[in-house]
């Protein structure tokens, strides 16, 4: 595979760093002080954003940390803006159909599917309208938001849709349960406000690409995870900071984990299951074929959903 490096164009994912990179100055450590709540030991602020395929990538590694942390840590989602528009031409990226060969490796290095042809067939002119969005949602309930925002990602990256349409974004907003019709009002009204302190927080941050995750406690020890990394330097983040806190045990059959997360990629259930890698997609297929799960098949990978869910 070819160097890919990204240090002003934000489409183009840094697989080295693992981050997607925003055209910003030089990071700064100016993280405010933000008290995590009190049933919680730890806050987590996450930079993310619905088209950031590095954050696709990993989910597979914020998903067992929920599981095993999520005791202790409170995640807190906020949007980035990765890409406000196309005027700009960095990187060798000036147009949509230039990003399709990225995606196309990206997915490859993080054994997790994206079809890069959706930058060929229906591109996104920004990625604030699912922003918003997801700002939106979380104005009607938190838990229902970050499912929404997974919605939204899987039909970016492997259903090809472009999710800066309405016509989209209100398909997953009903497909989670949220009102479809208090959503278009807030999307229309205070989530644009919203999204903007969010790109102001993240300036305050100092952030420079997603994603991005601070982890903080309320002595105000702090850790710093940039980039799709391990699964233990997350885990590493927490411990540095509480280390006395012991993980929670869950079910790792395969029941459990999709009563758990309606649909999981083979990465993903390799990473919950501890089942090595050249094993999840053959025991997942074995389900779909025995008509327990649904395979949904993309050129570069697939995702599967429990038939009863």
């Amino acid at each position: 595979m070819k160097e890919i490096t990204s240090n002003t164009n934000p489409l183009l994912c840094d697989l080295e760093t693992g981050m997607c990179e925003t055209p910003t100055d030089e990071a700064k450590d100016t993280a405010q002080k933000t008290a995590c709540p009190a049933e919680k030991q730890i806050k987590v602020i996450y930079f993310t954003d619905p088209i950031c395929s590095s954050c696709w990538g990993i989910e597979p590694q914020l998903r067992k940390l929920k599981l095993e942390y999520g005791k202790y840590v409170e995640i807190e989602y906020r949007m980035g803006g990765l890409l406000p528009d196309w005027s700009y031409n960095s990187g060798g990226i000036s147009k949509p159909s230039d990003v399709a060969h990225h995606w196309d490796e990206v997915s490859t290095h993080y054994d997790m599917p994206i079809d890069g042809d959706l930058w060929l067939e229906d591109p996104l002119a920004s990625s604030y309208p699912p922003s918003i969005a997801f700002k939106a949602a979380q104005l009607q309930d938190q838990e229902k938001a970050i499912l929404f925002l997974r919605e939204m990602r899987e039909m970016v990256f492997l259903k090809k849709k472009n999710i800066a349409k309405w016509e989209h974004i209100s398909t997953a907003a009903k497909n989670v349960g949220l009102n479809v019709e208090q959503l278009k009002t807030d999307f229309d009204g205070k989530a644009k406000i919203l999204f903007d302190e969010d790109l102001e927080l993240s300036k305050e941050f100092g952030v420079r690409g997603f994603p991005s995750m601070f982890f903080m406690d309320n002595l105000n020890a702090k850790e710093i995870v940039y980039g799709t990394r391990a699964y233990a330097f997350y885990e590493m983040a927490i411990l540095k900071i509480q280390p006395n806190i012991v993980k929670s045990e869950y079910g790792k059959g395969w029941k459990n984990l999709f009563t758990k997360y309606t649909t999981l990629t083979a990465k993903e259930f390799s990473e919950l299951s501890g089942t090595p890698r050249n094993e999840s997609e053959k025991f997942l297929n074995d389900l779909t074929t025995r008509g327990i799960l649904d395979k949904f098949t993309t050129k570069n990978g697939a995702m599967w959903k429990n038939k009863s869910r």
